[in-house]
């Protein structure tokens, strides 16, 4: 099965051993960030939404205008746009970007943060509403006449848009979020669900649970990991690559603001501790030093070693049903030229080898 590469595309160059410098919104950086993916044969890039962050949808303007062929990964989240104008905005970017648009649906789950939008609700209802807002988006996407919809966030009267998706019924809709509430609107939702990069046991587990939420609808979802490789000549020299990753960032963390916090908000966090609380190293050279400095604020574990030693540890995952693989750096623009360089086509010949093993041994069978 053919596997997607997702990349990252800040604002500005950033992350938690760069700190921020300069205008919030560099085009230059956004241009030559676009650009080393698209040539370095990466699928598609994620464009982050945080509360006080520049506005994702825009930015993947800019990222499509830039390029011919990269697509876009749009964060976005639920209850700041009516869902209907939501799905038009996304149409649009579709059709602006000739077919490249996806979304990824962050629901939101620290209070703080989504209190700053003016959200007051609880994750549970947050989750409900998610659903109904989903709800909406698909019937304005592939309702070829008005509709109505009657639920409790949302009520709308004769809904109907004029513009939809170059396919004429959807864009690709990630998804993300560890709750029951969250692995139950991915069920009905997801066309891909997107976890962090855990440990092989907690991503089989992951992947059951929302295969059997799924289907509960009679739906299949496809899955996405996010992982941050560190690469280097040895395995030796990888390793204290990591470590002296994790000392720049202890360093800088009042600089960056990746900062533990006292309290962890969010299941997908508490899930990357977890595995973290078990030790720095797991299976075969996933690494949790920094997801236990930073108190795994967003996508925060590693695979360490050689190109050749990630692409089979990537391969492991391909295993566990991954098929969309999520992978950024500590030093973004030369990380991903390096993965684009080395880490990409050596895993894609892997998958490719082992989808040719795999169907040999079936025809044999």
């Amino acid at each position: 099965m053919p596997v997607d590469f997702i990349g990252f595309v800040n604002g500005r160059n950033h992350s938690e051993i760069v700190p921020a410098e300069g205008p919030v919104v560099n085009l230059d950086h956004v241009e030559a960030a676009a650009k080393i993916h698209e040539n370095g044969g990466f699928d598609r890039v994620l464009v982050a939404f945080h509360s006080n962050s520049p506005e994702s949808i825009l930015i993947s303007q800019h990222v499509a205008s830039v390029t011919r062929r990269l697509g876009l990964m749009v964060a976005h989240r639920p209850g700041f746009t009516a869902p209907t104008l939501a799905a038009r905005q996304f149409a649009t970017l579709d059709a602006i970007s000739g077919g490249r648009a996806s979304v990824h649906i962050i629901t939101g789950g620290d209070d703080r943060e989504l209190q700053a939008d003016g959200d007051h609700l609880t994750k549970a209802e947050r989750y409900a509403r998610t659903s109904e807002y989903l709800d909406i988006v698909r019937r304005e996407w592939s309702s070829d006449a008005p509709f109505d919809y009657d639920g409790k966030y949302y009520k709308v009267r004769g809904a109907h848009s004029a513009i939809r998706p170059q396919n004429g019924s959807s864009i690709p809709v990630f998804f993300g979020g560890s709750s029951e509430e969250a692995i139950a609107v991915a069920g009905k939702h997801a066309d891909i669900y997107a976890l962090w990069g855990e440990t092989y046991d907690q991503v089989r587990e992951t992947i059951a649970r929302v295969k059997a939420s799924a289907a509960q609808h009679g739906r299949t979802v496809r899955f996405s990991l996010s992982l941050r490789p560190i690469l280097a000549e040895t395995e030796e020299a990888a390793w204290a690559k990591a470590e002296q990753i994790l000392e720049t960032a202890r360093g800088l963390q009042e600089q960056t603001g990746y900062a533990r916090p006292s309290v962890v908000p969010n299941e997908g966090s508490r899930r990357l501790l977890a595995a973290a609380a078990q030790g720095a190293r797991l299976d075969k050279r996933l690494w949790t030093g920094l997801a236990a400095l930073t108190g795994a604020r967003g996508n925060s574990t590693s695979l360490v070693g050689t190109a050749e030693q990630v692409a089979d540890a990537l391969l492991d995952y391909y295993r566990l049903g991954v098929t969309n693989i999520l992978i950024r750096g500590f030093d973004p623009l030369q990380d991903a030229y390096v993965y684009g360089r080395d880490l990409i086509p050596l895993t894609r010949r892997l998958i490719a080898a082992e989808d040719a093993r795999s169907g040999a041994g079936r025809e044999a069978a």
